[in-house]
This record gives structure tokens, sequence and C-alpha cells, in this order.
């Protein structure tokens, strides 16, 4: 990726090609597998993306939290939570308002104890999904007991359109193919068990960016992935992304050089902390295949480089994480042949709520 110049760092670069090529390959696969496509906008949190990817096919949006989904219903008229929503009085007003904004609303649950919260809330008629855990052990229920969660949703007066899956677990190396595998394999149980409640399955969520290629299409309707608009170094790593489809680098400048490493000025407050155990280090540099990110304090990333650059110059990293590192600036600089096109403001940063 060509770096502009006279830019003051540390900053997130985005290369509009690559991203653009990113969009259109995801929407490409989707359309061979026969599925809806619905990416997570918690990944790139900026409206002119989210516009991209519904302009390339894209059914609607997936956001994780109510906040995301106040940015994001003013251009995508169709949104999931993808999230189990604990629902008081406070945030069943903010979700009632994103409801009359937008045509289609789903929010995720995975108890009868939530569907109920909802229900007293929000009122009747919200579409809502069940979450199932697939093997990632974070949240939803096992696949036997979506039924009962979505018999006590439907009692409640919601309206059930069906189960939603995260396969997180494909996250490690050599995993991708045995998540997809039990991504199907728990989908396909709760569905039946939602059968078996007499409850019509309208759809079947999941996916993931390492998953999305080894995706079993007969046991979904859409899928979700989010890091594939910028990828990221675990995603290098994993084997899903190369280089050249890396959309987004941190540029940070060498202001200390030593005989074997340097310091660069875009620390954990730029490049995020994330760091998988079974990661080389806390991100990539792509001008230099034997460089390693070893450690990072709030505003220095150490960068064990042999023959390592001069001071003063910029240097692009490739974060761990994608989704921390544009949730930590303001906006990111977009770029086509290293020459700069525009800024985009993340308007979704901090909507944790």
């Amino acid at each position: 990726m060509l770096l502009p110049t006279g830019l003051t760092t540390p900053y997130l670069l985005v290369d509009l090609d690559v991203l653009d090529a990113n969009v259109a390959a995801m929407a490409a696969l989707a359309d061979r597998l026969g599925l809806q496509l619905r990416p997570h906008a918690k990944t790139h949190k900026c409206l002119p993306v989210a516009a991209r990817q519904l302009a390339a096919g894209a059914c609607g949006l997936t956001v994780a939290t109510i906040a995301e989904a106040e940015v994001f219903a003013a251009i995508c008229d169709d949104l999931f939570i993808a999230y189990p929503l604990w629902v008081d009085e406070a945030r069943g007003r903010r979700l009632q308002a994103v409801a009359e904004r937008v045509r289609r609303l789903a929010v995720g649950l995975d108890s009868a104890e939530a569907a109920r919260a909802l229900a007293r809330h929000l009122g009747p008629g919200l579409d809502v999904l069940v979450e199932v855990d697939s093997g990632h052990r974070r949240s939803g229920v096992v696949p036997g007991e979506a039924g009962r969660v979505a018999a006590a949703a439907a009692r409640a007066g919601l309206s059930v359109r069906g189960v939603f899956t995260f396969p997180g677990h494909a996250y490690s190396p050599g995993a991708m193919a045995p998540a997809a595998v039990g991504e199907a394999v728990a989908i396909s149980r709760a569905v039946d068990a939602l059968r078996a409640a007499g409850l019509a399955v309208e759809v079947r969520s999941g996916g993931s960016t390492p998953s999305a290629a080894a995706t079993v299409p007969e046991a979904l309707t859409e899928l979700r992935p989010g890091v594939y608009v910028f990828g990221d170094s675990q995603q290098l790593e994993l084997g899903t992304a190369d280089l050249d489809g890396i959309a987004l680098v941190a540029v940070g400048t060498v202001v200390s050089r030593y005989a074997d490493r340097v310091i660069l000025d875009a620390g954990s407050k730029v490049l995020g902390a994330d760091r998988a155990p079974w990661a080389t280090g806390f991100g990539t540099v792509p001008a230099a295949p034997r460089a390693r990110v070893i450690g990072l304090s709030e505003h220095h990333a150490n960068v064990h480089w042999p023959d390592p650059p001069a001071l003063g110059a910029q240097v692009a990293v490739v974060p761990n994480h994608v989704c921390a590192a544009v949730n930590l600036a303001d906006e990111l600089v977009v770029a086509r042949g290293g020459a700069v096109v525009d800024r985009w403001r993340v308007a979704a940063r901090g909507a944790n709520t």
C-alpha cells in the first residue's frame, strides 16, 4: 500500500481500491452460496463503507448495540442487533425509536427472561432471533434449548423469525472448516427445536470472516462477516487474507531507532491491544516480513526489525484486530494510489450502549 506524503502520524489509512475489491468479493461469495449477506458494521463503524456494502447487494446490516443501530438507521432500513440484549425502560425507548425509523429491526435474545423484558418495554410485534452457541462458548443457548426460548418469546408477543449463531471459534489456526461444520450442526438442531415447538423458521443466520468460505450453505439463509472489508493481521496469520487484501493499515513514524528494533508512535491507542495466544506479534509490517511488533505501550509500538529504517520514516502496520483499531480513531484517511481522496468519520465510534 502506497503511503501519502505530508500527513501527521499516527493515523489509519484505507486503500479504497482494495476496500471495494473486498466488498465485491464477499458479495460474490454469498451469491455463489445462495445466501443473503448482512455484513457486521461493528468492524468499520462508517456510513460510507456501509453504503458500499448495501450498494453491492447486502440485504441489510448487522450491528452489536442499540447505539450502532441508531447510527446506521440513517442509511439502512433493515437492521439486526446480533446481541442478547437485556432491555430496560431506557433501552426500550431507544429501540422503539430505531424501529420507527426503519422497515425492519430484529434483536437477538438467548433467554425467556430477556424475551419477557423485551415485550414488557416495547410491546408486541418486535422481530427476534434466538442465539445458539455453536461452539464458541460465549453467549447463546445450546441448540436443543432454542425451542423453549423461542416459545417463551412467542408467548410474550414477540415475532420469532429464526435463529442465529457466531462461529467465533473459527478464529484459530486450522479451525475454520470445523467451526463451519459445527455451526451447521448447531443451526440444524436449533431449527428442529423451533419446529418441534410449533414455530416456523424464516432466518438462519451465521458466518464469520474466517469461516465464510467453508460455510455449509444448506444450513443458513444469511452470512454476517465483518472483518473482511479491511482485513487484519489475524486474518493474515490464519491464511484467510493476504497482503493484497489488506485495505486498512495504521501509519506511524519511527521516533526511536536501535540496532535491531524501532519505536513507532502508533501504540495501543492506535493499533488496539488485542493479541490472540497464537499470534506472532501485535501486528504485521507489510514492508518487512521479518519485522515483528513485539510490544505495545499507549503511544509506543516496539518493533523488532533487523536492519531498521531511519528515524522519521513512516511505516504501515496491519493491526491484529481491525475492529478494535477503528473504534479508537475519529476518522479514516482514504486514499487511492497513495493520494488522499477523502476522510471518513468513524460515526459509530464508542457506540457501546
